[in-house]
């Protein structure tokens, strides 16, 4: 589709999805601005440390806004000039869940790839819904756990809410 053709087809979409994709686009440039920091200045701002939230079905409205994030997310991340994989789409759609009040859960995974050198992956889940990286997440070793949220501690099983 044409850059022109892409344009109109935005114009014409309601207000509320054009501040989405907006907000989403904001949220992937300050996702890559962290992803260039050390990590562990940005591990505090992710989420409680391995402590998960609930994998629980969620309801039809709240399903109906994680897709409407994730949709923004990806649809978003093609039109940025910088790097938007992965981990800047992980950290993005979980600001965009935290402001609506949806608790979500980064995973941070590494294994090998085709050629078997070391790969990483980030993916984050929201309920049982995959938000970002679904694509191959299964094939990653989780090293890392971030809850956002009313989490549940992974060994403890106790529930806790972050604030934040």
């Amino acid at each position: 589709m044409s850059w022109i053709k892409q344009l109109r087809a935005f114009v014409h979409l309601p207000w509320t999805v054009k501040m989405m994709y907006a907000e989403a686009y904001v949220l992937l440039a300050w996702g890559r601005v962290l992803k260039a920091l050390p990590f562990s200045k940005v591990a505090p701002s992710l989420g409680s440390y391995m402590k998960e939230t609930s994998a629980v079905e969620l309801g039809r409205e709240e399903l109906l806004t994680i897709r409407q994030v994730s949709k923004a997310v990806h649809g978003m991340s093609r039109y940025t000039w910088w790097e938007s994989q992965c981990l800047v789409k992980a950290i993005a759609a979980m600001k965009m869940l935290e402001r609506r009040g949806l608790s979500s859960t980064l995973y941070l995974g590494s294994g090998r790839d085709e050629q078997g050198r070391l790969a990483a992956h980030a993916w984050l889940r929201c309920g049982s819904y995959i938000v970002t990286g679904r694509e191959g997440h299964e094939k990653y070793t989780v090293v890392g756990i971030f809850g956002n949220g009313t989490t549940v501690d992974r060994e403890a099983g106790l529930m806790s809410r972050q604030s934040g």
